[in-house]
């Protein structure tokens, strides 16, 4: 069932950014008089649709995608000479055909988060406090310890965690350069992620600073066992406060297996339990059956539709700089590929976040389109981004590129695209299968 779910909310995710993006490639086309011959949402034979006019709205066998059908779209189609053909267009209007369809998803992705905010704006308070410092990890070579600020993040200011955690990530084998405060001075520091061997991405090796409650507990385990409850607030282990998952998990790991004084909240009472871990050989560590989750505070707010539309803006721009990061890390070998991710991993998540409510969902549709949106602008041929690189070349040269060059450039574009669908979807199966 979930399987099934999952494909239904991915097509639901994909389809609405293909129906965008497609809108914003047939919107330019109409707009400049080229003669639209088909407007499909999948790709191969068409199963069903409607005829309107000049243009056949069809659904086809394959759903994961989408094209709008141009005449005399390539050089050598049996409508190359009609003057509403593509190629027949000044090439400044093909350069627009060609942008307009990742623009839309720009667009898209802004308006989702510009209504999300209107709702529902979330903001981490107290600031980014460091909660626990791994041993031997990059921040603690640069000194960090648990308790410490972050007042600067390479000249942002006051940064809060959802700004550093994506900026650490991106930075693999890149320094970091930092402001810290400790007992109300401050220091500057440089910390250097280094790629993490399970995510593939930087990791510096802090967690931030806050409230740690438990999760689902595992039947017949200690923490079920000892009483505890999914929801209560941990507040500290043997008289040591507890202030983020890590600290908690290091401290019943270090243990031995001993009994554990565990402080905890529910509701408005404090309340004092035993538990005795036990060794779990899957996790060849102490555990006491129960998933540690961050409770960070939390603001809840709404904002009005200039500051919303304002703040996605913001949330877009930082976000696309993030994602450029990430894929100048993969050329660059800092950052592992395994961090693409493909179908299976989105419908994954668009199922999840479907379970979650519509807030997470369209969050991630706003992610999921702003990625398609940069993905279609890279330069690669028969991409956008590919399209708009050629028109750009024969407006210096101000002449067509050859028909055998053009075709060459196709068919290596199109081999590119068929390594990395299969590259993203061994991805996703390898984060799937055990080991």
């Amino acid at each position: 069932m979930a399987f099934f779910q999952s494909v239904f909310w991915l097509l639901v995710l994909i389809g609405v950014m293909i129906l965008i993006h497609e809108l914003g490639h047939f919107w330019a086309a109409r707009f400049f008089d080229v003669r639209v011959e088909a407007f499909s949402f999948g790709f191969g034979p068409r199963l069903f649709g409607i005829r309107k006019g000049e243009t056949d709205y069809r659904f086809s066998l394959v759903l994961f995608g989408g094209y709008v059908k141009m005449a005399g779209e390539q050089p050598g189609d049996e409508n190359s000479n009609d003057p509403r053909g593509f190629l027949a267009k000044p090439r400044w209007q093909r350069l627009i055909i060609a942008f307009a369809g990742p623009f839309m998803n720009v667009v898209l992705a802004v308006a989702l988060l510009t209504g999300l905010y209107m709702v529902k704006y979330p903001q981490i308070v107290g600031g980014a406090v460091i909660g626990n410092v791994a041993p031997g990890s990059a921040a603690a070579k640069a000194g960090l310890q648990e308790g410490d600020k972050i007042v600067d993040l390479d000249g942002h200011k006051d940064p809060a965690w959802d700004d550093i955690i994506p900026q650490e990530w991106a930075s693999a084998s890149r320094p970091l350069h930092l402001i810290i405060e400790r007992n109300g001075k401050d220091f500057a520091a440089t910390v250097t992620p280094v790629t993490d061997e399970r995510s593939g991405l930087g990791s510096a090796g802090w967690v931030w600073r806050g409230d740690v409650q438990l999760g689902q507990l595992s039947p017949k385990m200690p923490a079920q066992k000892a009483g505890l409850e999914e929801g209560d607030l941990i507040l500290s282990v043997d008289g040591h406060p507890v202030h983020s998952v890590t600290g908690f998990q290091n401290i019943i790991r270090s243990g031995g297996g001993k009994p554990l004084e565990i402080q905890f909240r529910r509701g408005d009472q404090t309340r004092h339990v035993t538990v005795q871990p036990v060794f779990s050989n899957q996790d060849s560590h102490f555990v006491i059956g129960a998933a540690i989750i961050p409770k960070p505070d939390i603001r809840i707010t709404r904002l009005s539709l200039p500051d919303a539309l304002r703040e996605s803006v913001r949330a877009n721009r930082q976000n696309a700089g993030l994602i450029f990061q990430v894929l100048s890390g993969i050329v660059e070998r800092r950052i592992s590929p395994k961090t693409l991710t493909g179908p299976i991993g989105i419908g994954q998540m668009s199922g999840q976040a479907a379970k979650e409510g519509p807030y997470m969902f369209f969050g991630l549709m706003s992610e999921v389109s702003l990625n398609l949106a940069i993905f279609n602008l890279l330069p690669i041929p028969i991409l956008d981004g590919g399209v708009i690189v050629m028109l750009f070349i024969e407006m210096l040269m101000r002449r067509d590129l050859s028909l055998s060059v053009k075709e060459a450039v196709f068919k290596v574009g199109f081999v590119f695209i068929m390594m990395l669908v299969a590259f993203v979807l061994y991805n996703d199966i390898s984060k799937i299968l055990p080991g």
